[in-house]
């Protein structure tokens, strides 16, 4: 298996135990996370019910709120690089018709009849992670303290400041035990963490006001707030629409993952340096990338990109290819073509390789306009074709050709810089230094195939 392939494959893995892991039990950093949240949660509610008034508590309406709570917990929608789901119709009113002391314990019990509890008894669920539903119901706490300590009674716009700031610390709470549980449980990093929130709190607020009126229409008609459900339930149908257009596009975006992988095996079977070259310039293209901090999308361009950069070089004769000597010019008119004959090769696939196929043609485009084979300059270049560039460059020089041995990796970085400004972007060259100066002796280079000095 090449290094290629085994990055992918521990990509895979990693999805894999992700899912897996819901069937272990609560152990090291998961379980203290569930006791770093649990504790305070079990503390805060005591102070809220002790500082609260609870006086005589509607039982239909907790009945109702935990059933209504528990179905819209389960209409789960997509979006980012997670879900949410609409609770929030069912939350914001229940703070107004139930003592919000309680309501914290009920979003608990929310959590465990919604999702936990089921899971456990259909064995997909280990038992101990029932301990989760009191950090599921954090975000409740501070909502409901703003509630208690203010004294908010039935639903009043002009009270708009106090229900601000519940939505605030509503978010505060969720952060707080987002940031914790994954970062203490699997040592994600909290910026990450916030990256993932943002969507969530932008559908909480947008519900918020929905939520509002349902606890407007509670003081006229007891039980009012159900008639959110239905609108639960039209989330739910475009939900289903959004997931299954979702898993259309993620199987699509596989099979041109496949189709690429296959054309650069057909590449190395073609020609085994160009293939393994390709390969080679993959993981480092990826490496500027991520240190530029690029996104997904701009990524995936990067990684095919840098994959099928020399496609078009299947076109291109191989006496010529493999020339010891110098090349003519009208040999050299005839190599250049290749990264056009690769976008004519992309653009016969289409889709998200159509895209790469732009990137193929301008992987040899220079940042100073004296590139092929348009002539472009500086951002006229696309960012990946402009990553690829330095990639290829960096791989093609530290590696033992036929006709030359490779440059050391010093000389090879000389060149780098060198040729920042003309040949390279700056910006990526100082990404690409960055990437080769944290590699250490003894690991594994993602920059070259081994055979530079």
């Amino acid at each position: 298996m090449s290094n290629y392939a085994r990055c992918m494959s521990v990509a895979i893995a990693l999805a894999e135990e992700s899912r897996s892991r819901v069937q272990q039990p609560l152990r090291g950093g998961e379980l203290a996370a569930s006791l770093i949240a649990g504790i305070p949660f079990v503390v805060v509610v005591a102070l809220l019910l002790a500082a609260g008034n609870v006086g005589d508590v509607n039982e239909l309406d907790v009945v109702l709120f935990v059933v209504a709570g528990s179905v819209m917990g389960r209409l789960e929608f997509e979006i980012g690089a997670g879900y949410t789901v609409p609770t929030q119709l069912i939350f914001v009113p229940m703070l107004f018709v139930l003592p919000a002391a309680i309501v914290p314990l009920i979003v608990a019990a929310m959590a465990l009849v919604g999702e936990r509890l089921p899971g456990v008894i259909a064995r997909r669920v280990h038992p101990t992670r029932l301990l989760l539903v009191l950090g599921d119901a954090w975000f409740a706490l501070g909502p409901a303290a703003v509630f208690v300590v203010a004294g908010v009674g039935a639903p009043d716009l002009a009270d708009w400041p106090l229900y601000a700031l519940a939505l605030a610390t509503q978010f505060v709470g969720d952060l707080a035990n987002s940031v914790l549980g994954e970062w203490v449980a699997h040592g994600v990093r909290p910026w990450l963490v916030l990256t993932d929130l943002r969507e969530v709190w932008l559908v909480d607020a947008l519900l918020s006001p929905i939520g509002l009126l349902a606890a407007f229409a509670s003081t006229v008609q007891p039980q009012a707030y159900l008639l959110v459900l239905p609108l639960g339930a039209l989330l739910a149908v475009f939900a289903r629409e959004r997931k299954e257009r979702i898993g259309t596009a993620i199987e699509l975006s596989s099979a041109y993952r496949g189709t690429a992988l296959l054309l650069g095996d057909v590449l190395a079977e073609d020609d085994e340096y160009t293939g393994t070259h390709s390969q080679g310039v993959v993981l480092f293209a990826l490496a500027i990338g991520d240190e530029l901090h690029v996104r997904e999308e701009e990524r995936r361009m990067i990684e095919f990109g840098a994959l099928l950069h020399d496609i078009g070089k299947m076109s291109t004769p191989k006496e010529i290819l493999h020339k010891p000597g110098p090349l003519s010019d009208d040999e050299w008119e005839t190599m250049r073509r290749h990264t056009i004959d690769g976008q004519r090769m992309l653009d016969q696939v289409g889709g998200t390789l159509h895209d790469a196929g732009e990137v193929v043609r301008a992987s040899h485009e220079w940042f100073d306009g004296r590139g092929y084979p348009d002539h472009l300059r500086g951002h006229e270049i696309p960012l990946a074709a402009r990553i690829v560039s330095v990639a290829d460059a960096w791989s093609a020089m530290t590696t033992r050709r036929t006709y030359r041995e490779p440059l050391t990796r010093q000389a090879a970085i000389d060149e780098l810089r060198t040729n920042a400004g003309t040949q390279f972007d700056p910006a990526v060259v100082d990404a690409a230094l960055a990437v080769l100066a944290r590699e250490r002796a003894g690991q594994p280079s993602l920059t070259s195939r081994g055979d530079a000095a």
